[in-house]
């Protein structure tokens, strides 16, 4: 690591900074499980937005009391259909190239994953390659990514699943975005892609807190 900051200087450059912590989010839970609503974040500055035709059942939770020791999250086990939720900075965009990063409490039951969801400022949905939560653990992990080592495909988020990349320039299906302009980005948040299997340890994932690492860009 010295060298290339040695390297660097010779060429007159500096290394990549980490970006600020642009948000973080931990969840309000105001009482017992139920659908979330906007009385869920605890960042005044956030607003919440749920896509998928069930996305409304989305639950927060733990339930009251919390025996278990869960952080606040989302649950997504009675959706019946693919669902994603997202936050929006209500005053900026975020920059999210060079080393910006996103760290993120999970959990997941059976083979549901829990993906990352962007919504650029000209409209494009994009959802990533990084997955969180294997079925293994009852227990919530931290785990933090850069944006940088996302793959992305298009996502049709009325539906929340995958679509062609370029239907004229690349008609196979599933085709990667190649280089999306991550330098203004107005809705970050998870996906589970994954109909949910009710309660029970069956199918879901749970999402804590998030962190997002970026530069604000003024909307």
């Amino acid at each position: 690591m010295l060298f290339v900051w040695i390297f660097l200087a010779a060429l007159g450059q500096q290394p990549a900074k980490l970006p600020p912590l642009f948000f973080t989010e931990t969840w309000k839970q105001t009482g017992l499980e139920r659908n979330v609503d906007k009385d869920v974040l605890a960042n005044p500055n956030l607003e919440l937005k749920l896509y998928g035709s069930t996305s409304k059942e989305i639950q927060i939770a733990p339930t009251t009391p919390n025996s278990r020791q869960d952080p606040p999250n989302l649950w997504t086990g009675i959706c019946n259909g693919p669902v994603a939720a997202t936050l929006r900075d209500k005053n900026n965009y975020v920059d999210l190239t060079g080393r910006a990063k996103i760290r993120w409490q999970t959990r997941s039951a059976g083979f549901h994953v829990v993906r990352p969801v962007l919504k650029l400022a000209d409209g494009t949905w994009l959802v990533g390659d990084h997955a969180d939560g294997d079925g293994t653990t009852e227990n919530f992990i931290e785990t933090e990514f850069s944006i940088a080592s996302v793959r992305w495909l298009r996502l049709d988020i009325n539906t929340v699943t995958t679509v062609h990349a370029e239907r004229q320039k690349a008609p196979e299906i599933g085709r990667w975005v190649e280089k999306p302009d991550l330098s203004r980005v107005d809705e970050i948040g998870f996906a589970d892609l994954m109909p949910g299997s009710g309660h029970g340890w069956g199918g879901f994932v749970n999402v804590g807190r998030i962190d997002v690492y970026g530069n604000p860009v003024k909307r």
